[in-house]
């Protein structure tokens, strides 16, 4: 869980100067391209962002919830408040451990968000018992701010609470996975991000951008991307999205001796090697495969920090964990 107060409601974007319209301040969470679909995108946060109450968020892991998220803080009448954010599985384990205070873990963190936004990132493996608790929770604020209306009060918690997930929520509701009142509570506005593999066209200017974030890092000028690394990037569907891109750049960035970035720096992509099956004949892989081969890239180019890989796919610590489990018992059988 962490909790943030913003300095500046002005947003920059990369080499293009100031927008008309007030953005969050920098910190690595601008809204990054000039694709049809980013440009959809701000469009809504700019409407969203002063009036919501609930809001949910959509899309792959790594496609910049946490980002739109705060850019919605920003956007609010109380950008100025705090912006508190807790992962759906990490908030079982605050609520098991309050309870044995007999504390209400949730009330806590919504009291923490009070004139803020409260933002719950992985909602989709929030456990159904956390769920009621939050559903409980939103039930009794709307029938607290009813009453202080009727009686012309102000209301004693105001806060704006957000939703991520990276998977889809309806479905799961149909499965009996998730809460269907508390799914259409955050459904109300939805706001879906594209995967990177959608707006390639953005890739250059994310590379460019998050070089200039990370160069100073490192103590370097930012360097140039060749026309063969570019190709490399764009020809790459980036599974991992945004995220896996920048740990792409940070990587490189390690690697680079020269004023160029060049093909080679870039880290092994999933893409670039191919599967083969017992008899060497080239075909495709299963999605199992893929993904678990670039879960363990991911996890080897983290030096084996299961804690920096879960961060760099944008799953949680319990996630990364059981797909291990599973590569393991797989291997084994």
């Amino acid at each position: 869980m962490s909790i943030t107060r913003p300095d500046s409601p002005t947003f920059t974007e990369p080499s293009r100067g100031l927008v008309k319209e007030t953005w969050p301040e920098g910190s690595g969470f601008e809204i990054v391209g000039y694709s049809a679909e980013i440009k959809r995108l701000r469009l809504q946060v700019r409407r969203i962002g002063p009036h919501f109450r609930t809001v949910l968020i959509s899309g792959e892991a790594g496609t910049g919830k946490e980002q739109v998220a705060r850019a919605l803080h920003g956007m609010s009448q109380m950008s100025d408040g705090p912006f508190v954010m807790c992962h759906g599985a990490a908030l079982e384990e605050a609520v098991a451990e309050h309870l044995k205070e007999n504390a209400d873990a949730l009330g806590c963190l919504t009291k923490m968000a009070h004139r803020g936004t409260l933002f719950l990132h992985g909602i989709h493996e929030m456990p159904l018992q956390t769920q009621l608790r939050l559903l409980r929770l939103l039930r009794r604020h709307d029938s607290t701010q009813n009453h202080m209306q009727n009686q012309m009060e102000p209301c004693r918690l105001d806060l704006r609470m957000i939703a991520a997930t990276s998977e889809n929520l309806k479905i799961l509701t149909s499965a009996g996975r998730f809460q269907q009142e508390l799914y259409q509570r955050f459904a109300m506005v939805e706001i879906t991000l594209p995967p990177l593999r959608a707006r390639r066209d953005d890739i250059p200017e994310l590379a460019k951008y998050f070089m200039s974030q990370l160069a100073p890092l490192y103590r370097r000028k930012v360097p140039t991307i060749s026309q063969e690394a570019m190709e490399r990037m764009l020809n790459y569907s980036w599974p991992g999205n945004v995220r896996e891109l920048k740990a792409a750049v940070r990587s490189s960035l390690s690697r680079v001796e020269g004023e160029v970035l060049e093909s080679h720096h870039l880290p092994a992509l999933v893409e670039d090697v191919p599967s083969s099956t017992e008899d060497g004949i080239t075909e495709s892989a299963r999605l199992q495969d893929v993904v678990e081969q670039h879960v363990l890239r991911v996890l080897k180019d983290c030096g084996g920090n299961k804690v920096r890989a879960a961060e760099v796919l944008g799953i949680s610590r319990s996630t990364l964990y059981r797909m291990l489990d599973a590569s393991a018992s797989a291997v084994l059988q």
